[in-house]
């Protein structure tokens, strides 16, 4: 690349940059900052340790999302002034230099770019999934344990914090339910592509006569609600029911009722945790969860009447599939939604997930879903 074109290039990535500046409302996070900084100031902020232990987590990574384009900033300016007092001495000569370091830095504005898909109300919150294996027992659930460890995966790979909550294991193999929370800045934006129904066609390990089968399971992805978004639940409308819980969590763990199930009667909604230590910690986790499950349906409901009123709403089809994995007889992973595809099955069911995120997050901002 010449030194003219480099300056140019340069002076677009800056330009990318205070857009981008606005596109991620760094103005408003600073606001927040500066009243999160406050509260921790506060004598008493530690009184309540959880709260304020959360508070403190988004304070941090409310100012690492600052301080990271603040740097970026800092040093595309010091690379676009060297480059074009290079442009202007023809005898300094670190075109070479400074190229290398404007395709790293345009990577990393490209990194940061991507976060402003990440925009919608609840992106910046934890996620909390369930998995269920479909009708087909042994075959279905090994495919639920299958999409199980490629979400685990990819969690990983992103420094994210799994807990398990309740897990129901397959009489020969596989699960045939899980359900967890991942804690993580911006985890359910990313895992909300994940949200519906994955289709397997392989043959089957489990078959003596290596026939190839279909097998079904179903993610379902929610936000986890802070407390100050979550709906009122009246104690009326539960029904609340404990029994031995079958989790880790030590010795007693099985000799007490320490698992929780709880059924929301208006809507039918049951929850269930099993994996923390006490009824009472089972008791809490589940009631958050039932409050975003509640939420959930609250915000899908409003958002289905703008569309009625727009004319385009169409009835959800919760069973819906939104992504094959065919690997036999040949291999072949494709998003329905996004069209999406890949050829490299191996790495998308290691958690290799990026690209899937990405393409769903734009189809969604390009199809103004």
């Amino acid at each position: 690349m010449e030194m003219h074109e480099l300056v140019n290039s340069l002076e677009a990535l800056n330009k990318k940059l205070v857009d981008l500046q606005v596109m991620l409302r760094l103005d408003e996070k600073r606001e927040e900052i500066s009243k999160l900084q406050a509260e921790t100031n506060s004598p008493d902020f530690w009184k309540d340790q959880e709260n304020a232990s959360k508070k403190s987590k988004k304070l941090g990574n409310l100012q690492g999302e600052v301080e990271h384009w603040e740097k970026l900033t800092q040093e595309v300016k010091d690379l676009l002034e060297m480059a074009q007092m290079d442009e202007a001495d023809k005898e300094v000569n670190l075109r070479e230099d400074i190229e290398k370091q404007y395709l790293l830095l345009s990577k990393s504005v490209a990194q940061l770019e991507f976060k402003t898909l990440l925009s919608d109300k609840y992106d910046s919150y934890n996620a909390i999934v369930s998995i269920h294996s479909g009708s087909g027992g042994t075959e279905a659930q090994d495919w639920a344990e299958m999409l199980m460890r490629m979400v685990f995966r990819y969690c990983e790979s992103k420094k994210w914090k799994i807990t398990i909550l309740d897990e129901a294991k397959g009489q020969e193999a596989g699960i045939k339910s899980i359900f967890f929370r991942v804690e993580g800045n911006y985890a359910y934006g990313h895992l909300k592509s994940e949200h519906g129904t994955h289709r397997l066609v392989r043959i089957s390990p489990f078959d003596a006569e290596k026939m190839r089968h279909t097998s079904f399971a179903l993610i379902e992805v929610i936000p986890e609600m802070e407390e100050t978004d979550t709906i009122k639940i009246d104690p009326k409308d539960l029904r609340i029911d404990t029994f031995m819980s079958g989790g880790k969590g030590g010795q007693s763990v099985n000799t007490t009722y320490s698992a929780v199930r709880i059924v929301h009667i208006p809507t039918n909604i049951t929850v269930q945790c099993q994996n923390e230590r006490s009824q009472q910690q089972n008791k809490e986790t589940a009631m958050r969860v039932l409050a975003s499950k509640l939420q959930k349906l609250k915000d899908e409901a409003e958002d289905a009447e703008k569309l009625k009123l727009r004319g385009e709403y169409k009835s959800p089809e919760w069973g819906s599939q939104i992504r094959s994995y065919v690997l036999h007889p040949y291999h072949l992973v494709k998003d329905l939604r996004t069209d999406y595809e890949t050829t490299d099955d191996k790495s998308v069911l290691e958690g290799d997930l990026d690209q899937f995120v990405e393409a769903y997050l734009r189809w969604r901002k390009s199809d103004n879903k």
